[in-house]
């Protein structure tokens, strides 16, 4: 009996560790994938609203870009990908035209944390994306 004596405080401790390390990986992942979430969906309202106030489609995309990017690296984001796309009805070619509606999509990924590089396929990520609508002229100023 004096062989076993202390081995039950032993196994509790690799049990504890067994469940609490999985846990604890899960627990830094949501938040990683909830900070990633907040950046994109604020990219994409930023985006939307640099495309809006641009003077024309090429000013707009240059700017929702350069917006999306900062808003992401404002979440401490700033190696994560981007991927702006911009689509609007009714005049797909003009969206700076008549009561055009301009939909941006913003779509990123975030690295999963604690997870090596596994068989040189890049770390494990979690793709997020998210898409803001404005109608032309929500943002723009009026001259009175």
């Amino acid at each position: 009996m004096s062989e076993e004596r202390g081995s039950g405080l032993v196994e509790m401790v690799w049990l504890t560790l067994l469940l609490l390390l999985p846990l604890l990986w899960i627990v830094l992942s949501v938040f990683e994938v909830q900070r990633g979430s907040f950046g994109v969906s604020g990219a994409a309202r930023a985006a939307a609203r640099a495309y809006a106030l641009a003077p024309n489609d090429v000013a707009g995309e240059e700017r929702a870009r350069a917006v999306a990017r900062q808003a992401l690296a404002d979440q401490g984001l700033p190696e994560a990908p981007v991927d702006v796309t911009v689509t609007c009805t009714p005049y797909p070619r003009n969206c700076h035209t008549g009561t055009s509606v301009i939909t941006v999509r913003v779509a990123s990924a975030v690295d999963l944390p604690l997870l090596p590089d596994l068989f040189g396929l890049g770390r494990p990520t979690f793709a997020l994306d998210a898409e803001e609508t404005v109608p032309i002229g929500r943002y723009q100023e009026v001259a009175r």
